[in-house]
């Protein structure tokens, strides 16, 4: 049977966290969590310490500081090559993401899937109680990094998905830089680019009812640059874009660091 590990970044989480691990186990019981905190001043590690000594299935791993959504993730990665993990999966803390849809995603990587991404723009998906204004950033960023990445991809910013940990340990992680829902794009785009099996299906994300969210101008504004700078870079042929990520066995990877 394979092995999965749901990777949790937290920041100021403490009350939307004992649910999203209950859930998760409940749905998938023979995973395991990682809850990455982020030194959050809330407690929120604390509290993902207490979860973790009742039950062995997750495990907590503990940054001094709040370095981005990319680098936590990152953090998870190298964390699970020392786990005998086969698929990691991305879940936020908040309850936008629904773990009842994980079986299906786990499928998708079972089936031989690289990269499995929840999407909300393709028939069945959706969104619920989202303000109209994350609507517009999210599909206008979608629809901006669909026509200057030239991606196939309906929801190549969302944050529920499932990568083959086979398909990470032959990326450079030294060389991806991106910080916020920029990561996002960044990794769906490399996997894509280099010839991965990326698998979309529907979810229904779901407004977080607690806690504010960590979307800010600055996390627009990144991804907008890096969008552009790749976009630019893979059509005129530059040193830099697509091929700086390349997939390349041997180099980099997630036990780079």
């Amino acid at each position: 049977m394979s092995s999965t590990l749901v990777v949790i970044p937290t920041y100021n989480e403490l009350r939307t966290l004992p649910s999203a691990i209950e859930r998760t186990l409940q749905a998938v019981p023979t995973t395991r969590i990682l809850v990455v905190d982020d030194n959050s001043p809330d407690g929120t590690g604390r509290l993902a310490d207490e979860i973790a000594a009742r039950d062995d299935r997750v495990s907590v791993m503990h940054r001094s500081e709040k370095n981005g959504l990319g680098a936590a993730y990152i953090a998870g990665f190298r964390w699970a090559e020392d786990h005998d993990v086969d698929f990691i999966i991305e879940m936020d803390a908040d309850g936008s993401h629904q773990p009842e849809e994980l079986p299906l995603m786990i499928t998708q990587l079972e089936r031989g899937a690289d990269l499995s991404i929840g999407a909300r723009w393709i028939p069945g998906g959706k969104t619920r109680n989202w303000p109209l204004y994350r609507r517009l950033i999210s599909r206008g960023g979608t629809l901006y990094a669909r026509i200057l990445l030239r991606s196939k991809l309906h929801d190549i910013t969302s944050g529920f998905r499932g990568f083959r940990v086979a398909t990470l340990r032959q990326i450079d992680f030294d060389s991806v830089a991106s910080q916020g829902y920029c990561f996002q794009i960044e990794m769906a785009w490399l996997i894509e680019k280099t010839g991965g099996d990326v698998r979309e299906f529907p979810i229904t994300f779901v407004e977080r009812v607690e806690g504010a969210s960590k979307m800010s101008s600055a996390i627009v504004a990144e991804a907008l640059l890096k969008v552009t700078s790749w976009g630019l870079a893979d059509r005129f042929g530059s040193s830099r874009g697509a091929m700086e990520y390349s997939r390349r066995p041997g180099v980099g990877g997630i036990s780079s660091k």
